[in-house]
């Protein structure tokens, strides 16, 4: 038969598309429907690689992950990742297109419409239900005209449309009639139902509003999707994992602390979800330095502007706390841009991520990086290379598997060892170095995201980190995250097939009701 369709629209970003999207995803699944997600643009810094090498966002990987399918390139076709406040890496069917200004992309938009059709319509092809996600409001009228991510795709595809609003931001009625009331008509009638999402208390007390928002609109209210504190991967600024508090030591007995570095354009911050769930980690987000904050281990993450973030922690005192911390035995690692961060110079010949043509490293690591257009976007596996005589040595052996994201080559300046050996990439066989550790291993850094998501690895980094901090020899058992995803993604269907009318949601999407 043909695909149906239905589509997940707001009254704004971070009202919760994302997540309510990939309830439906794993519903249907459940249900036993073929399930695909769909997204057109997405603007964000959490990215994926696919198994055809291709680079999507992380909101449509949860989505896939959810519906039991493999993410595709096809799921969003369009991504954007910003480099500034003015200028944002643009990634057409997976590749690096070019750098744009946002005008320059207003005016790029329509050429892309025919692209976003035939992803859509491979999608289609192979699936009975596609589970399509808006962003930011249909009702930002100033972009209309050339509207491809909500009614505009909408109308071409011929999707209903369910408006989610966040109950937890105040004015949530006000929102949905003020996004019915902005719309054409022809947009309005698209609209199939309301839900609210992220509400506290008790759902009686709605009722009034209820009625009143139905009748001013003519649009039932399809459910109350109440508050709930699940692990599931959403976008990048709007997380609320950043408000952690940062601990001086780790407070529960025998816990590790980890802290991690929140860079104004951190990238692929999932990398530490693993470390985020795991039982006896302490995991925190700092931005300045902070004195006698001492965790057992640092992280800087990756970024998509790895001269400005450089800048960054130089201006909030964060070069030389590293280095005391250093200096007082700590352990230092960098992932990706944060690799190329540790290292002695960072060059930018082209300018490919910002207007600094060369910019002086931290000096932990005896390496130097060079930028270049092409963009490596590879799945690997890989090994921890023997670190014998290092703190690192009881990694050796242990296997990664994940994926590259990165413009720049790093090479040896000085005295260094291989972190790891890539022993796989994209489905074949391959003996390459990754990455590079210090002489005494305190200071590590690799190009591989997601090595967290590995039990085995995860496992014996907390145990060495544990042996460092304690002679209780207390055996660690890392968590399988993939196996835990999986249970988020069957609690959050759970949660919100008990709170919508699931009967006229399917009624929507096969009888156009």
């Amino acid at each position: 038969m043909t695909a149906k369709n239905i589509m997940f629209q707001g009254t704004a970003s971070t009202v919760g598309k994302s997540v309510i999207a990939a309830a439906f995803c794993r519903i249907f699944k459940q249900d036993g429907y073929r399930v695909a997600p769909f997204k057109t643009q997405n603007m964000a810094l959490n990215s994926y690689v696919t198994g055809e090498g291709g680079e999507i966002s992380r909101a449509q990987v949860v989505q896939a992950e959810a519906a039991g399918v493999a993410p595709a390139i096809d799921m969003n076709p369009v991504l954007i990742k910003p480099t500034s406040d003015c200028q944002a890496q643009v990634i057409v069917g997976g590749r690096v297109y070019r750098n744009m200004s946002a005008m320059e992309y207003e005016l790029f938009k329509p050429a892309l419409m025919d692209g976003i059709l035939a992803s859509y319509a491979r999608l289609a092809a192979g699936s009975d239900i596609i589970v399509i996600e808006g962003a930011g409001s249909p009702a930002e009228i100033n972009l209309r005209e050339r509207d491809l991510v909500n009614m505009g795709i909408a109308t071409r595809v011929d999707a209903p449309v369910i408006v989610i609003g966040d109950i937890d931001k105040g004015g949530v009625f006000a929102s949905f009639y003020g996004t019915a009331m902005l719309l054409e008509e022809s947009e309005r009638s698209r609209i199939r139902g309301f839900i609210i999402n992220k509400f506290r208390g008790d759902p009686e007390i709605l009722a009034p509003g209820l009625r009143m928002i139905e009748e001013r609109t003519g649009i039932p209210v399809l459910g109350v999707v109440p508050y709930f504190d699940l692990s599931i991967d959403d976008e990048d600024s709007i997380t609320e994992r950043f408000h952690r508090t940062t601990p001086a030591t780790a407070t529960e007995a025998g816990a590790l602390a980890i802290g991690v570095i929140r860079l104004p354009y951190m990238a692929n911050y999932t990398d530490f979800a693993p470390l985020e769930n795991q039982p006896g980690v302490e995991l925190a987000y700092f931005q300045t330095a902070r004195e006698g904050y001492r965790p057992d281990l640092v992280i800087i993450p990756g970024s998509k502007n790895t001269a400005g973030d450089l800048q960054f922690i130089r201006e909030n005192g964060l070069q030389e706390w590293l280095a005391g911390y250093h200096a007082s035995g700590g352990l230092i690692m960098g992932v990706c841009g944060g690799f190329q961060m540790l290292g002695q110079r960072l060059l930018d010949p082209g300018l490919v991520e910002s207007g600094r043509a060369e910019s002086e490293g931290l000096g932990l690591l005896n390496v130097s990086t060079t930028l270049f257009r092409e963009k490596v976007t590879t799945r690997v596996r890989a090994s921890v290379l023997d670190l014998d005589g290092t703190v690192l040595e009881m990694l050796a052996g242990a296997p990664l598997e994940g994926y590259e994201i990165h413009m720049g080559v790093t090479t040896p300046t000085g005295e260094v060892r291989p972190f790891t050996r890539i022993t796989e990439r994209m489905g074949r066989p391959a003996d390459l170095p990754d990455g590079c550790a210090s002489p005494d291993g305190r200071v590590c850094g690799t190009y591989i995201h997601g090595l967290f998501d590995t039990p085995e690895f995860l496992g014996r980094l907390l145990q060495l980190l544990l042996n460092r901090k304690t002679d209780q020899g207390t055996p660690v058992e890392a968590i399988d995250y993939k196996r835990f995803k999986e249970q988020q993604y069957d609690q959050l269907a759970g949660i919100v097939r008990n709170s919508v009318d699931l009967g006229r949601v399917y009624e929507t999407i096969f009888k156009g009701g």
